[in-house]
């Protein structure tokens, strides 16, 4: 394993991250085909496009497996709130200890028009759906609680 792998997902990720993943299950049994590039391989490509800001098609080859397989992997996990859980597994191991702050939490939320046209393309249309807005809560430290996604138009005290 490379040592960018290893820097990307250190030891203590790579264990919260096996308990909620699921497992693999084998779609060919008889066997033959290529043989299913690691998981942990997967995960470090994965963060470094979410860190770096590169595209999927300029991932580079030393993740090993290829960018495609890498965001089938991304879009699989996604499907199946890898994410999600892994946010909750690593609030639940800071907060046992102690070290999430919960002295004091922001709320902060940031608001995207709706582009022209985004449903007929009327002004009517773009006056009833405002956009999206992505409300964030973070604890003293500016630790992320919890993201979420509702219509721009959507008052704060109707969030869930």
């Amino acid at each position: 394993m490379t040592d960018l792998v290893e820097r990307l997902v250190p030891d203590e990720l790579w264990v919260l991250f096996r308990r909620v993943v699921p497992p693999t299950e084998v779609k060919r049994p008889q066997g033959g085909g290529r043989r299913r590039a690691g998981d942990r391989e997967a995960l470090a490509a994965i963060i470094f496009v979410a860190t770096s800001g590169c595209t999927w098609r300029q991932l580079p080859p030393v993740f090993g497996p290829a960018w495609p397989m890498v965001y089938r992997r991304f879009a699989q996990w996604s499907r199946e709130r890898v994410w999600a859980r892994l946010h909750r597994v690593a609030l639940d191991k800071l907060g046992a200890p102690g070290e999430l702050d919960w002295s004091r939490c922001a709320i902060d939320s940031v608001s995207v028009r709706a582009a022209e046209g985004a449903f007929d393309g009327t002004e009517s249309d773009r006056s009833r759906q405002a956009g999206i807005e992505d409300p964030l809560i973070t604890d003293r430290n500016g630790l992320p609680l919890s993201l979420g996604i509702s219509g721009a138009n959507m008052h704060d005290t109707e969030l869930e």
